[in-house]
């Protein structure tokens, strides 16, 4: 308002001015009209300034308070932050510190607990050992003895002895088998073995025994069984004398049944189920989820009244599981029990007869020519045992007393084998094996001959270059077809050079380096594979069919060349290849089979010569 009444004024002076000339223009200025517009004009902007001065002045301080209020709360989030940094820090330390106390817990407990297991195994391979020992002496003798003219009284005096060492026999060896399960060493070796054979040896190892409680023991197999199955015979054996010993065991009157039959049978894949039935004391209902397990028995004074350690039936279970079997028990208290178990095994397509595995045949074979053994034994009865066992399977032998002496003995003289002992004075089996083979470069077969029988000793003797390892107390018929086994039938020696006209085995001897369980091995190969090829051979010969007799043709020339007879055979079988590819004359190729076949089987009868 001010302001325009100033421009008003302005305006009427400048009229002034235009109507009435300068000095009326000057007597309006003059009136100080316009001065006191200008000097209200100026209070009121210096009103408004102070105003706005007051205004400003408060959102000043007001904005330095919110100010001092957001860094106060931020320097409190600050030291809050820092804080939970801290504590969370400690947190983390705290909770490491105790996860390393924990690791360090559990770390000093696992090595208690492994040196726990450490000393129970050391506990357990000294016992096995020191109760081994003189058992070996005990029983090698008392069957010595047993085969003496003896009167009636000591023979069964005799028969009590060797019954008891049997006896405390199956217990150390119940032990050492839940040892070896435990540590996971315990494994399935499948190889083709007769099952009928087989049981047949089970039956007659129990006959007598059921024979002295008088109790009926009978076998049925079904015909539908295959004769030549490929599995772990060992192990089938064991189960099998573990269910029949207790059926023997609890059965006081009656009979034993064992019935063998297949129950799933595919193109070359069977399953068997053995069934074990008595008609002894029973199991109760509520014992029999139980009696699979360790130390387990159907009742409190079984093992007073009956013995055993309850560890059978679960090494049985163990050992059937690790064959993916299964194995039940149908029982009723004074009615008998029944257990029954299922395997699966391969059917075998190797024909011809397969030797008994069960270690309880009799029979022996016999060496082409006189062996020289070297034996280190320490144990002055163990000593004597060998010595009786030697000289009547007509072996030369040495004997020493520790493994320096073995490294003497073999430095001055050649042997086809040596038996080694584990634990002896001055130098150990384990150190003389390494000097014979790493410092002597000797491939002699070393069989290791201890009482050491603990889960992982035969690995480990392997491991130090040992090719076997049998346990004490020792099985003849065992101990005598396993030096057989690593003894050289094809020696330079002349005696067993003359034998062989048609085989030779210069090449197998260069592939095997030593290695007698592949010669053995590649041999037996040999005796199966060759009759069958021939034999697909006059098949094809008879149904004119030339590519196949060109295809089995080429492929002989590989399966002979291991007995050393390619150069013999390969001009007839190149005959063969030309004949039936080329000219696809039948009539020479027949003539050229006749030959080979001939040829073949006086090769074939040589190599079986050496497994007789």
């Amino acid at each position: 308002m001010l302001v325009n009444k100033k421009i008003e004024f302005n305006q009427q002076v400048i009229d002034t001015f235009n109507e009435t000339g300068k000095y009326a223009a000057e007597r309006l200025i003059n009136a100080n009209g316009g001065k006191r517009l200008t000097d209200s004009i100026f209070d009121v902007v210096e009103d408004v300034d102070s105003s706005r001065q007051v205004s400003l002045s408060q959102i000043i301080d007001s904005v330095d308070n919110s100010g001092t209020a957001a860094q106060n709360r931020g320097l409190i989030l600050a030291v809050v932050a820092c804080v939970f940094c801290i504590v969370a820090f400690w947190y983390i330390v705290n909770q490491s510190m105790q996860q390393q106390r924990l690791i360090y817990i559990l770390d000093a407990s696992e090595k208690k607990v492994k040196e726990a297991a450490h000393i129970k195994e050391q506990f357990l391979a000294n016992m096995s050992h020191e109760i081994r020992t003189p058992m070996n002496a005990m029983l090698g003798f008392t069957n010595i003895l047993h085969r003496t003219n003896l009167d009636a009284a000591q023979k069964q005096y005799v028969e009590n002895i060797q019954a008891a060492g049997e006896k405390l026999l199956a217990i150390v060896n119940d032990i050492l088998d839940l040892s070896k399960i435990e540590a996971g060493m315990m494994r399935i070796e499948p190889a083709p073995f007769n099952i009928r054979g087989l049981l047949h040896s089970v039956e007659t190892m129990f006959y007598e025994k059921a024979k002295q409680k008088q109790l009926h023991l009978n076998f049925v197999i079904e015909d539908g069984i295959p004769d030549i199955l490929e599995g772990d015979a060992v192990r089938l054996t064991q189960v099998l004398v573990n269910l029949l010993g207790n059926a023997i065991k609890f059965t006081l009157s009656g009979e034993i049944n064992v019935s063998v039959k297949p129950v799933a049978l595919t193109d070359n894949k069977i399953n068997i189920q053995f069934a074990i039935k008595d008609t002894g004391i029973g199991i109760a209902k509520e014992k029999q989820q139980t009696i699979f397990e360790r130390f387990q028995q159907a009742e409190a004074d079984t093992t007073r009244r009956y013995g055993g350690t309850g560890l059978g039936l679960s090494i049985a279970k163990q050992i059937i599981d690790l064959q993916n079997g299964t194995i039940k028990v149908n029982s009723e208290p004074g009615q008998g029990t029944e257990f029954i178990f299922e395997l699966p095994y391969v059917i075998s397509k190797e024909t011809g007869e397969i030797a008994r595995q069960d270690g309880t045949g009799t029979g022996r074979k016999k060496l082409l020519y006189k062996a020289n053994l070297l034996i280190a034994e320490d144990n002055p009865m163990n000593q004597q045992l060998m010595k009786h066992l030697m000289h009547s399977w007509h072996f030369d032998f040495d004997m020493v007393s520790n493994g320096k002496e073995v490294i003497d003995a073999v430095q001055r003289k050649s042997y086809d084998i040596v038996l080694m002992d584990i634990q002896m004075p001055d130098m150990d089996g384990y150190t003389a094996t390494g000097v014979l083979r790493n410092e002597l470069h000797l491939n002699i077969p070393v069989v290791a001959m201890t009482a050491h029988a603990m889960a992982g000793e035969k690995e480990k003797c392997i491991r130090f270059g040992m090719n076997d390892y049998i346990s004490k107390p020792i099985n003849e018929t065992d101990l005598y077809n396993l030096i057989l086994r690593y003894i050289d039938f094809n020696s330079n020696k002349t005696g067993a050079k003359k034998n062989y006209s048609i085989i030779d085995l210069d090449y197998l001897h260069e592939l095997a380096k030593g290695n007698k369980n592949f010669e053995m091995e590649m041999i037996r190969q040999f005796i199966v594979q060759v009759p069958a090829e021939i034999h697909s051979l006059k098949t094809a010969i008879d149904q004119k069919d030339f590519p196949a007799v060109t295809s089995i043709a080429h492929g002989l020339k590989s399966s002979v060349s291991f007995m050393g007879l390619a150069l013999k055979l390969e001009p007839v079988l190149r005959q063969i290849e030309e004949n039936a590819s080329i000219h696809n004359d039948i009539n020479r190729v027949q003539q050229n089979f006749e030959q080979l076949q001939q040829f073949c089987s006086e090769a074939l009868s040589e190599a079986r010569l050496l497994l007789a």
